[in-house]
């Protein structure tokens, strides 16, 4: 039986929480992460259901409430909201989000078994379903999965096999290899097992990052603008003149690139409004053999889309397929709509586009996008990354501020070049500008919050890796194979012991 009392216990796992994100960027001391897993499963240990939950519960409250807390940014600082309100929205966010993993996690209370092997599979089992189920429901929020955490270690040679999840299933099986280890005394040599089992899986990591799963092709001059407008700037029509001279000045000498990127919505209203600077930039560009692709509204039978738009002799559009809840369109909206300053932002009336959109080609290279918070969804990426052989995404993180939110989406970013081995070129209104080459690493990087440029080169990649391919559900079937086994064994058996 657990040690500590109840009260005790939520305070310790609202700690234990807060440790996962020093894992992540910016903080990037991934053991923090394997240390703050293994902390809670040390905290299960013999626990009921009903006490999982309470301290799962509390776990949920210190991950989330420090790993989201930019939200508050977003809502107070660009959203115009009071800070009571944008408190209050922030705090109901991070509930819900902990609320999803004690439920979740309560189940694990019902695993008893003295076998060591039993939770050191079924714990990591449980840690990738809750992931997975945080990942779309609700529509999703794929946000400070414990994988992200590894993306500079070992482990990462694990993610074109995998993907995220794969490594938060090693990640939360060596937190779970931990916790058995500390109970040597008790166990004796079986304690040894989980050591046994863990090595091997960082090691193999060193041998399979030397796989080329891709093949290279000839690399591309880049370039990208980095606007550094406010919300307030963009969305306002009086000074869309001076938003529109701005990228021309800022572009001016970056027009012998073989790809020139502006950022998302950096023409902030649809092409229609602006045919003659539209067909200015696209004949330009077919002069100097230049292929603009830049983010911009479309309009179309009375929807608006966000959307991303290659001009020159390449052509093509991508509308973004999963809009961001109360960003970009408002659920409920006749009920919600007026009801606070939040639900009334700019262009947050957009509709979703088409799932089955074909790629698009700029200078004869297949490129998938993904604008904005899409890249975060591991499997939406690979979907499209199986035929291209570039991913770009183009972001406004400017709704973040000076927060560990936009060094996160890089991240992120860096993980799903890792996932594919594609590269990804990530183009931003105020920073995180990015290249980075299809091993995840950053070549090229821009400051963030000012108005600058940045030039470098990227190298396509052809191919496709196994999680291109299957994309999670090997490791989401292979974690609810191993928990539903455990569950059942356990209750045919009857045993009682907990974690371990």
């Amino acid at each position: 039986m657990n040690p500590l009392p109840a009260g005790a216990r939520f305070i310790a796992a609202l700690v234990f929480g807060c440790l996962l994100p020093l894992g992540l960027a910016p903080f990037n001391l991934w053991p923090s992460a394997i240390l703050s897993v293994a902390l809670l499963g040390w905290l299960f240990q013999g626990l009921s259901p009903k006490q999982v939950f309470r301290a799962s519960l509390g776990y949920g409250l210190g991950l989330f409430g420090v790993g989201v807390s930019w939200v508050f940014i977003s809502m107070y600082v660009h959203g115009g909201e009071s800070i009571y309100i944008s408190g209050l929205l922030t705090a109901l966010l991070v509930g819900v989000l902990a609320l999803i993993f004690a439920l979740t996690f309560s189940v694990y209370g019902l695993i008893k078994t003295q076998s060591p092997l039993k939770p050191l599979l079924a714990f990591p089992s449980l840690w990738v379903i809750v992931e997975w189920i945080r990942g779309w429901l609700f529509t999703g929020f794929p946000w400070l999965y414990l994988g992200n955490s590894f993306i500079d270690t070992w482990l990462a040679g694990w993610a074109p096999i995998g993907g995220v999840l794969l490594l938060s299933f090693i990640g939360a099986f060596s937190g779970a290899a931990l916790v058995q280890l500390a109970r040597v005394r008790s166990l004796g040599p079986r304690a040894l097992l989980p050591a046994l089992l863990a090595l091997p899986l960082w090691g193999a990591g060193i041998a399979l990052n030397k796989i080329e799963w891709t093949s290279l092709k000839d690399p591309l001059s880049v370039s990208m603008i980095q606007p550094a407008l406010t919300p307030s700037q963009k969305w306002n029509s009086g000074i869309l003149y001076e938003i529109l001279i701005q990228l021309r000045r800022q572009s001016v000498d970056l027009w012998d690139s073989d790809l020139l990127i502006w950022p998302e919505s950096a023409i902030p209203v649809p092409p229609q409004d602006v045919t003659p600077y539209i067909d200015f930039l696209d004949n330009y560009a077919s002069e100097t053999n230049t292929a603009l692709i830049t983010g911009i509204p479309l309009y179309a039978e009375g929807r608006y889309f966000n959307s991303v738009m290659v001009l020159g002799e390449d052509e093509g559009t991508y509308s973004k397929r999963h809009l961001v809840p109360f960003g970009e369109y408002i659920p409920l909206e006749d009920m919600l709509r007026g009801l606070i300053a939040f639900f009334d932002r700019p262009m947050s009336s957009f509709s979703a586009g088409a799932n089955d959109q074909p790629l698009f080609e700029a200078r004869g290279t297949a490129i998938a996008s993904a604008i904005c918070y899409e890249i975060v969804y591991q499997d939406l990426v690979a979907a499209s990354a199986r035929k291209a052989e570039l991913i770009l995404t183009l972001s406004n993180d400017v709704w973040f501020g000076d927060s560990i939110a936009p060094h996160q989406h890089l991240q992120m970013a860096r993980l799903r070049a890792i996932e594919n081995r594609k590269p990804v070129v990530r183009s931003t209104n105020d920073g995180i500008s990015a290249i980075i080459d299809h091993r995840g690493q950053i070549r090229y990087q821009a400051p963030q919050f000012i108005e600058t440029t940045l030039r470098g080169e990227v190298t396509p990649a052809s191919g496709v890796t196994p999680f291109s391919y299957w994309r999670s559900w090997p490791v989401v079937l292979l974690s609810f194979g191993l928990f539903g086994y455990f569950l059942t064994t356990t209750r045919r058996k009857g045993k009682a012991d907990g974690m371990g």
